[in-house]
Order: C-alpha cells, then sequence, then structure tokens
C-alpha cells in the first residue's frame, strides 16, 4: 500500500480511487505474485486515519529515502536552504465564517478534533494570537490568507529544508499559512536534521522571511551556521528624514555618529521586550544642529534603536554584499524550482485530506516522491551482465 501511494504521488495520482483502478497499468507497484490483489480504495483510507498515522510510518518512510540519498552522496551536508509555500486547503472559502464568531456549537468532524489538538501547537494555533478573518467550518486549522496578492483562500504551508548541491529535500514540516510558525518550523528541521542524520551545514540560505535578528543569531551563536539570509530591515525611510543607516556605529566605544559627527550613546536600557538598546544624542547638540530639520524635526533629539543581535544581523549584510552571497541568492532558486514540480508535476496544488495531520501526510509523502524522482535521476542505472 505504501508503494502504491509513492508511484500515485510519482505520477501526480493523488486520489487512492484512480490508483487502485490504474494500477494494473503500473506494473512497477507490485510484484507480479500480488497483482491480483490490489487492495479496496476504503482500506487506504482507514489505514491512514489508523495505523499509518499511529506508528508515524510515512516520516518512517521519508526518512528512509533521504538515509539512502545520504549514503549515494547526493546530500553534501554544507549549504541547506528553508523555504515554504502556500498550499489551498480542501475547504470552500464561500462557506468560511467570521473568526470573531468562532465555530458553531454543533461542529463536529476528524478536521475539527485535530483543530483543537493543535490549538497549542506552535506550529498551528499558537503561533499567533491574531484571530483570522475568516474561519473554515470543514477544516479551521487551514489559514485564511490573502499572501498571493489575489482572491483570499484557506490554506496550509508545507516547509522544506533542502541540500542545494542536488536539491534534495532534508526535512519537510507541515504548519500554518503564518510566517512565524514556517520560522518556527525552519528552526525544528534544522535540529531534527542535526540530531537524527548528524548533517551540520556551514550555511544557510533563505529569503527575508527568515531574516529577523532572533534568527540570525540563533543560526551563527548557537548553531554556527552562517546566515546567507536577506536581512529583515525596515529602517530605511522614505519622508526625507535621516535613516539608521546614516549614522556610524562605532564598535570600539560603543556609540553611534550622527552625519553632523555628533555622538549619540545608550544607558544600557533595554526596550521591546529586553531585545533592542536606544542610542540618544545630546538635546544641546540637537538644538544648535544645521540637520535638525532632516534628523529629528519633531523631537527633542535623535533616537536610534540598535539590536541586541546587530551583530549577526551585519555579519548577514556583510555576505549578502559579498561573492559567496550572490551565488547564494542564485542558488535559493533550486527551493522555488521543487515547489513548482511539486504544484505543477505531482499536481499538489490543493490538499484533498483535511486537518493537520492530512496536510501533513500529503506533504510528506509527496517529498518523498520528489527524492526518489531525484534518486532514479542522479543515480547510475547498474550495467546488466551478459549471461
Amino acid at each position: 500500500m505504501i508503494r502504491m501511494l509513492l508511484i500515485g504521488y510519482c505520477f501526480g495520482i493523488r486520489s487512492e480511487r484512480r490508483l487502485c483502478d490504474e494500477v494494473h497499468r503500473l506494473p512497477v507497484v507490485l510484484p507480479a505474485r500480488s497483482r491480483g490483489a490490489v487492495p479496496d480504495h476504503s482500506t487506504f483510507s482507514k489505514d491512514r486515519h489508523g495505523r499509518f498515522r499511529q506508528s508515524d510510518l510515512f516520516r518512517r518512510v521519508f526518512e528512509c529515502v533521504l538515509r539512502r540519498c545520504i549514503e549515494e552522496r547526493l546530500v553534501g551536508g554544507e549549504g541547506f536552504a528553508v523555504d515554504a509555500s502556500l498550499i489551498k486547503a480542501d475547504a470552500n472559502r464561500q462557506k468560511g465564517i467570521e473568526g470573531d464568531k468562532g465555530l458553531p456549537p454543533a461542529a463536529a468532524g476528524r478536521a475539527i478534533d485535530e483543530y483543537l489538538a493543535v490549538l497549542g501547537d506552535a506550529a498551528f494555533g499558537a503561533a499567533t494570537e491574531v484571530t483570522p478573518k475568516f474561519v473554515s467550518p470543514s477544516d479551521p486549522a487551514a489559514r485564511w490568507t490573502g499572501a498571493h496578492g489575489r482572491q483570499a483562500f484557506f490554506a496550509y504551508s508545507t516547509n522544506y529544508l533542502i541540500d542545494v548541491e542536488n536539491a534534495i529535500i532534508v526535512d519537510v514540516e507541515a504548519t500554518t499559512a503564518i510566517r512565524q510558525a514556517e520560522v518556527l518550523a525552519a528552526k525544528c528541521m534544522i535540529e531534527r536534521s542535526l540530531e537524527r542524520f548528524d548533517l551540520y551545514p556551514s550555511r544557510l540560505l533563505g529569503d527575508s522571511g527568515y531574516g529577523s535578528a532572533e534568527m540570525l543569531a540563533w543560526l551563527l551563536y548557537e548553531h554556527g551556521i552562517e546566515p546567507h539570509l536577506t536581512v529583515f530591515d525596515k529602517s530605511a525611510r522614505t519622508d526625507g528624514i535621516f535613516s539608521r543607516d546614516d549614522f556610524t556605529y562605532d564598535h570600539t566605544g560603543d556609540v553611534y555618529r550622527c552625519p553632523d559627527g555628533k555622538v549619540l550613546t545608550t544607558t544600557g536600557t533595554l526596550v521591546n521586550e529586553g531585545a533592542t538598546m536606544l542610542y540618544l544624542a545630546s538635546k544641546r547638540d540637537c538644538d544648535r544642529c544645521a540637520l535638525k530639520l532632516r534628523c529629528c524635526p519633531t523631537q527633542a533629539s535623535r533616537r536610534v534603536p540598535r539590536s541586541i543581535y546587530e551583530g549577526a544581523r551585519d555579519m548577514a549584510r556583510q555576505i549578502a554584499r559579498s561573492w559567496e552571497g550572490r551565488t547564494s541568492r542564485r542558488l535559493r532558486k533550486k527551493i522555488e524550482m521543487l515547489f513548482a514540480h511539486l504544484k505543477r508535476i505531482l499536481k499538489l496544488d490543493r490538499l484533498r485530506l483535511r486537518g493537520p495531520n492530512g496536510a501533513r501526510d500529503e506533504f510528506t509523502l509527496a517529498a518523498t516522491a520528489q527524492n526518489l524522482r531525484k534518486m532514479a535521476k542522479l543515480i547510475p542505472m547498474p550495467t546488466p551482465r551478459l549471461s
């Protein structure tokens, strides 16, 4: 049954009923002695919600295939890339109810039970305190999102961690369609690859969604991984006022210097939940400064915030300007190509199963199928022996 499911995902056949009908046309699926005993399509559904999930079988199959990729030296283990992609849930957008109202009291079903079970999970209910605009009564764990800039829909996020050498998927995780959950999934996948496969990448590639100061510091200081990530920075201003980049930081004296050469010092007080330190200019210097209208026209003196993880941000910016950073931005496209392959070739642009467990099963099977296809492409065929 597992072999049938994998072949079905490899060929874009995700319907168990259709797979059972067409299995005889795919002799590679079953051994010759068992081709007449094709299981009924209902058996797949029973086992998906039963023994497959209880034993975490799909995850074990994925890791078995990954272990084979490592043995065949298809995984370099030096450079990893991380990203997430939205997959539409099996939920009708027109039947969504307002998030403030909550689910109706009579609502029941497997997807709702799974939703209630993950309310405290950092990858789903606990990812954010913001109430979604709409909730689907058929799959409440799916997140209402308009991230594509088009018509909003209910979706899950599939998160990939890949080795950039041959675009082998090192780990996969399902989360709600929100950036906070995707960042937590990236940390989980990196730690799991370290623990289970002893893979210690020297660099991590990603877009600005993973470029927060906390994430950069976590990579650099806790795991020694170079952050080849686009720094998430909103300090630039477009109103003509000096931005933070116009101020020069002196590492030796731990002070900032403004465009006029005046010094901004700090008392060491932390703000923003202990993540930011403020550097203040002297009111006397600002009152006499000819650049006050371009620096702090509505304040008595200028303030410059600096993250306690600014050292990691500076290193990420330095890497981005280097030749290695430009190369990493090009290699990062490999993970985007995997998502395009997932949706266009494997036909996983919309989920068939509901609930967090259903999304996790489909994403894991699809990632396993992609790794199998990559193995078939990269591992040379054995030379036939002449008898």
